[in-house]
């Protein structure tokens, strides 16, 4: 189930204050009738979550110096999913930028299914070439999932907003 939740309000719930930059301060998300809220609250008027909170997590108010990364053109990423999907070596990375994809609707999970080798894949659909790929599900350590979103940050982002 899908549910959209609105982005922080930059505004203590609880006090009204705004919430400046570099500010910690959490959020809880709280089921109202058939909606999910989200309440954002100033660190020092943080009481614990609210009663019915569906999550809750601390995070910090960027400041105003930080630069928005962007990422690369869809064209860009299914170039790179290419190159990954002809070497073996980078399996990986591969299944991760798969995940990424799904994740910004580049790519569409259609299902997940036993391969002829006996392990999993992912069968997932590209609507933009009208193609279908299956990708090996492939068990990645906690060390190498930090190890590969360096990789693909450091392939697939620019620190310059303009995106040149």
């Amino acid at each position: 189930m899908d549910y959209h939740v609105q982005r922080c309000t930059r505004r203590c719930a609880k006090t009204q204050r705004l919430l400046q930059p570099g500010e910690t301060f959490c959020s809880a998300l709280v089921v109202e009738g058939p909606d999910v809220v989200r309440y954002d609250y100033a660190w020092d008027a943080w009481d614990g979550p609210p009663e019915g909170a569906l999550g809750w997590w601390k995070s910090e108010m960027p400041s105003g110096h930080t630069v928005a990364r962007k990422l690369a053109p869809s064209e860009v990423l299914l170039q790179l999913f290419d190159q990954l999907q002809e070497d073996p070596r980078r399996a990986d990375i591969y299944y991760v930028l798969t995940l990424l994809l799904t994740r910004r609707r580049i790519l569409r999970l259609e299902q997940s299914q036993q391969s002829e080798q006996g392990g999993e894949e992912l069968v997932v659909y590209c609507p933009r070439r009208e193609a279908t790929y299956r990708v090996p599900v492939v068990d990645v350590t906690e060390a190498r999932i930090e190890q590969i979103q360096g990789e693909l940050a450091d392939l697939l982002f620019s620190d310059d907003p303009e995106g040149a």
